[in-house]
């Protein structure tokens, strides 16, 4: 697996962007090859965090561009600036048996 986590740290409404992101990003991850999963989280004080993970790094790559054309394009009144990326090969996966 290969994960992606962006974060932005001065989001004017981590919450808005957060139902932005379920909505228009939510529908290019579900038709990427590869998609595992998505998150978004509010680190507080204009923190926001998404993390994607892919089958490979291959399609995580893909996405990604996919995921920032849409964000540069969509979300640009929320003033999100570069993200800081963070990007590998996922080591270790651990899931509830529940």
């Amino acid at each position: 697996m290969y994960m992606f986590v962006r974060k932005y740290t001065k989001v004017r409404s981590v919450a808005d962007a957060a139902r932005r992101a379920k909505s228009g990003i939510g529908q290019i991850l579900k038709d990427s090859p590869g998609f595992k999963s998505y998150y978004v989280l509010d680190g507080g004080q204009g923190v926001g965090v998404a993390v994607m993970i892919f089958e490979d790094r291959e399609s995580a790559n893909a996405a990604n561009e996919k995921v920032l054309q849409f964000v540069q394009a969509s979300m640009h009144d929320l003033h999100l600036g570069a993200p800081e990326i963070i990007a590998g090969e996922v080591l270790v996966n651990i899931e509830s048996d529940a």
